[in-house]
């Protein structure tokens, strides 16, 4: 058998010009979960990442971490996040004013659950297409995942989800699989790790969101 490991990307930088930057605290959840993997004998065959700065530096916290030097890295914007901001701005109407974290949680979950039943508001992707892409992007992945073989994906806890909520109902009528989807997005850890197994009847789930490897004052949600 093989494995696909997904791992969300460490803490971005909320409230940021450029919210799509490891924090410091990302960076150390980065490097301790590549310190985490070399402890299990963890060598990658291959590691994908998305398009997003904050995916990228966290390949290079992981890699740093686990001594993975000169492990080349293949990019794959499928593995992307959904819009979040361009998201909220459509649902608000892209009101003025600034929003703090709280004010912005409220209305990121507003207009998730309008994005999800699959309303039109002019949203920047359709729930439907976000979660095409990233079931594409996993099939690619667990396609490389040939016997004995290890894929490492870093991603976004979004993108996570979709994967997990699909593996945990593949029988599920859209509606059941986005609200798995809520559920499943909203306990994510920053830099936490899912295991998902490849073999001859396809991926399946083996374990969600470890995060083993991070101290309590290093445990982030957002």
């Amino acid at each position: 058998m093989g494995q696909v490991l997904l791992v969300r990307h460490g803490q971005a930088s909320f409230g940021a010009a450029d919210y799509d930057v490891l924090s410091e605290t990302g960076w150390a959840q980065g490097r301790l979960l590549g310190a985490a993997l070399a402890a299990q004998g963890v060598t990658p065959s291959a590691v994908v990442r998305g398009d997003m700065r904050r995916h990228r530096e966290t390949a290079e916290a992981i890699a740093e971490g686990a001594g993975w030097s000169g492990l080349p890295t293949t990019v794959d914007a499928g593995w992307d996040e959904f819009d979040h901001v361009g998201l909220v701005a459509a649902h608000r109407g892209d009101a003025p004013g600034e929003l703090d974290r709280r004010a912005f949680q409220e209305l990121f979950e507003r207009a998730t659950a309008r994005w999800t039943a699959g309303e039109d508001d002019g949203f920047p992707e359709s729930y439907a297409a976000f979660v095409a892409r990233v079931r594409g992007s996993l099939a690619a992945a667990a396609e490389d995942a040939g016997p004995g073989r290890t894929v490492v994906v870093v991603s976004s806890g979004g993108t996570i989800a979709v994967v997990v909520a699909a593996l945990v109902a593949p029988e599920g009528d859209p509606a059941a699989l986005a609200q798995l989807w809520g559920r499943f997005n909203t306990v994510t850890v920053n830099s936490s790790l899912t295991r998902v197994m490849v073999g001859s009847t396809g991926p399946r789930l083996l374990t969600f969101n470890e995060h083993a490897h991070l101290p309590a004052d290093l445990l982030t949600y957002r």
